[in-house]
Order: structure tokens, then C-alpha cells, then sequence
């Protein structure tokens, strides 16, 4: 069969799955299902407060924190707001307040991470979502960034951005060129706050992708801000309301990417140690330095607090990534993160039903160890990363 007019067929095929995903919704999802944050341990908590259990149930007794809901065995189980709640009662009567409240301080910059890679497939969006809910968790205020046309960051956060944003409200109005009537809007226009306290969202779309197409034309008329500012400008707006930012980058090197680059204070770039993953790698890294070099001359980007390469879908069966990955820690020194982000069928298995690790419930995982074993991978990568952000605002974490 030929198709001698595609776009055509393109554009009908695209008319007809539209309504189709708008039927299916209103008939499966309505009224539309939000997404909630499961409760959370003592034991769980006690880390992300940094404290120890006994610790914890001593400030329940002494009556220093709320009380909060309790299960079966009176066993207490803590919503993600208690949490907050009870991070900011401690933090009144602590020696260290900080220890609470371990966020930006007078004259700490705010940190922005981009997660980047040139290969789809590496983990690169289950690691942005994911290192946001652990950060959002230990204390931090966080936004997410989806600035990815195929927006899977959004739909973590229970959106179906072909339906949510057909009209508009990602990032795009934030950093779009005019045109006619249209304009770009302040980036709180479109800002989100999200089921998971702590953790706001700017969705994204595919819409995005008339960014790339319109930004060589813009180029052309001289359009102020030039393209490698416009998130940079947009994050201004809100700069003061968050501790770090990160945003989720399409896995390309395009207009979108380098704008996000350039708005960055420290790059993540995710690898899965295959040998075809490390050749894709040393193709992204070769563009990209030539890339940085011509807008670091033309005053797009500065000095950076970090560039670290995080080993993901790292399975420890696979003798042949336990090889490659020591060759990658040999190759490029601490710029490796020390804590790989492990292949676990319970990430995959809560990837497939839009959670993270952090959402599942214990209760009804099958496998524990496997649990265990994938939640313990994400916490210590996590915490290599809030050691990093603690050492660009100058002092020491120890997570």
C-alpha cells in the first residue's frame, strides 16, 4: 500500500486516536482517578528525618511532633505531609535545625539538574522522577521540568498530556516565540502542584517539539531572549520558591536540550553500561563539548558545579556490565557516581503502572528482597546526589 499524500493520512490517523483516548477516558476514567502517595514506616521516616526510631517515638511521647494515624498493631504510618509536619516541629527545638531543614540558606544559589543522554531507553525520565520524590521526601523543595515532547515525566504525576494539554499549559507557553497573538507566559502560568508534597511540575507536551522547529527562524529575525536563555529566564520567575530543580530532557541534542544545558548548575547524564549504550554515550559527549564551546563563547553557559555520569539498569547478573561498569569508574574517576541505579523488576513493574519505587506499597509487593534491594539503589544514588548539591552550597552532608 502507498501513501502518496502521508501527511494526510498522518493527520487523520493522529484526529482519530485523539478521539478515541478522549472516549476512552471519559468512559475509564471518569470521574477522573488522582493519584495519592502511599503511607510511609517509622522506620522509613526515621531516615528521611535522619534520625533513629527511638528517637522518633521519644518525640511522640514527649508530645514534640503530632500524632499521626496508626495500622494494625498500632504501628503508626506516616503521610508524606506528616512528614513535613513533623520535619519543621523538630527543626524548632533542635541544636542543628539544619538537620531538618536541609534546603538552600541566605546566599546558597539554587541548584538546577538537567538529565541528559543522546539514547532513549537509559533511564533518564525514572531517574529525574524518581530523584525528585527522594529529595522532595528528605526535605527540599522541587520542581520537575518535563522538558521532553514525549512528556513521560508528566504522566508519573497521573496526566495524559495528549488530553490534559491539548489547549496549552506546559512548558512551551513559558518559552515560546511570538506569534501573532501568542505569546510566552510566565512560567507560574503553568506551574502545578502535585499529590506528592514538596514536589511541584511543569508538565510537558508534544507541542514542545515546535520549539526545535521554530527556533532557527527566530534565530534568523534576531527574537530576544535567544533560545539558549529562555528556560534560564523562565526559572528566574520562580527562583526563590524552590532548593533544586531538576528537568527531564528529551534524548536528543536539540534546541530544547541545550536550552536546559545552559540553564543548568550541575548535569547528570544517565549510562547503561552495554557496550552500544557507552559508543552512543562517546558520540553525545563529542557533540555536546563542541556544542558547549560555541555557547560558552557567545555567553550561554558558565562555570559548572558538577557533570556526573550515573550507571543505570545496572544488573549485577550481567558479568559483562560488572566489567564494563569498573571500566567506566576507571575511565572517568569520580565523575561516576558511586551508587548505580539497579535493574529491578520492581522499578519496571511500578514504571508500568506510572509509579516510582516510592509509591509501591509493601503491603502488596511479591517480593520483598527485590524491593528492598531496588528501594536501597535509589537511596544511596540519591544520597551521592545530595551530597554533591550540599558541597555546591558549601558544606558538608552526610545523608
Amino acid at each position: 500500500m502507498s501513501y502518496p499524500i502521508l501527511h494526510d493520512k498522518l493527520k487523520a490517523d493522529a484526529g482519530r486516536l485523539s478521539e478515541a483516548l478522549e472516549h476512552m477516558s471519559k468512559l475509564f476514567l471518569a470521574p477522573r482517578e488522582e493519584k495519592s502517595l502511599r503511607s510511609f514506616t517509622t522506620a522509613e521516616v526515621a531516615e528521611l528525618l535522619r534520625v533513629s526510631d527511638g528517637y522518633l517515638r521519644k518525640a511522640h511521647f514527649d508530645g514534640r511532633i503530632p500524632e499521626v494515624e496508626q495500622g494494625a498493631g498500632g504501628k503508626r504510618l506516616y503521610s508524606a505531609d506528616d512528614i513535613r509536619k513533623i520535619r519543621h516541629a523538630l527543626s524548632q527545638t533542635a541544636k542543628d535545625p539544619f538537620q531538618f531543614l536541609p534546603g538552600r540558606r541566605d546566599g546558597d544559589k539554587l541548584q538546577i539538574w538537567s538529565t541528559v543522554n543522546f539514547k532513549g531507553g537509559s533511564s533518564k525520565t525514572t531517574t529525574t522522577v524518581t530523584l525528585g520524590m527522594r529529595l522532595a521526601l528528605r526535605g527540599y523543595r522541587v520542581c520537575l521540568v518535563d522538558a521532553d515532547p514525549q512528556a513521560s515525566l508528566t504522566t508519573f504525576f497521573g496526566y495524559q498530556p495528549e488530553l490534559d494539554f491539548r489547549e496549552g499549559g506546559t512548558l512551551y507557553d513559558a518559552i515560546r516565540y511570538n506569534d501573532g497573538d501568542s505569546t510566552r507566559v510566565p512560567i507560574t502560568d503553568v506551574l502545578r502542584k502535585t499529590y506528592f508534597p514538596g514536589l511541584d511540575l511543569v508538565p510537558g507536551g508534544i507541542i514542545l517539539s515546535e520549539y526545535e522547529t521554530e527556533t532557527p527562524t527566530a534565530l534568523s529575525r534576531g527574537e530576544q531572549p535567544v533560545f539558549f536563555n529562555r528556560i534560564r529566564d523562565s526559572l528566574r520567575q520562580v527562583e526563590d520558591d524552590y532548593d533544586i530543580i531538576l528537568i527531564d530532557c528529551p534524548p536528543q541534542l536539540g534546541y530544547l536540550t541545550m536550552s536546559a544545558v545552559c540553564a543548568s548548575s550541575s548535569l547528570l547524564m544517565t549510562i547503561i553500561p552495554e557496550r552500544v549504550d557507552l559508543a552512543s554515550a562517546s558520540q553525545f559527549l563529542t557533540m555536546a563539548s563542541g556544542v558547549l564551546e560555541v555557547l560558552h563563547a557567545n555567553g550561554g553557559v558558565g562555570a559548572y558545579d558538577n557533570f556526573a555520569y550515573l550507571l543505570t539498569r545496572f544488573d549485577t547478573a550481567i558479568s559483562t556490565q560488572q566489567d564494563l561498569s569498573e571500566w567506566i569508574r576507571k575511565l572517568l574517576g569520580d565523575s561516576v557516581i558511586e551508587t548505580p541505579f539497579v535493574k529491578s523488576s520492581a522499578v519496571s513493574e511500578a514504571g508500568l503502572a506510572q509509579k516510582t519505587i516510592f509509591e509501591v506499597d509493601l503491603g502488596a509487593s511479591r517480593n520483598r528482597k527485590t524491593y528492598e534491594r531496588a528501594i536501597n539503589s535509589v537511596i544511596g544514588f540519591s544520597n551521592d546526589i545530595e551530597r554533591m548539591i550540599q558541597t555546591a552550597w558549601g558544606r558538608d552532608s552526610k545523608p
